[in-house]
């Protein structure tokens, strides 16, 4: 498989949310790296494909409804 980059644009405004992200998508399987920046408010995912772009904005929502802070896939 191909690497597949997903971007998704998250509520970030520190660098504790930023690692929860970071946690909440180094644990999905083919997940080869996750970069952040809270600036922009974005993370960018690099995967082998083997987890669905909906799969990780599913795992990245559970903790948006902990951390009242929106998120959603980069169009």
């Amino acid at each position: 498989m191909s690497d597949e980059t997903v971007v998704f644009k998250v509520g970030m405004t520190c660098e504790g949310c930023a690692n929860a992200c970071k946690r909440i998508l180094g644990k999905m399987s083919g997940v080869s790296a996750v970069n952040t920046d809270v600036a922009a408010k974005t993370v960018t995912v690099s995967s082998d494909g083997t987890t669905s772009p909906q799969a990780m904005l599913d795992a990245l929502k559970v903790w948006s409804a902990a951390s009242g802070k929106p998120v959603e896939l980069a169009a």
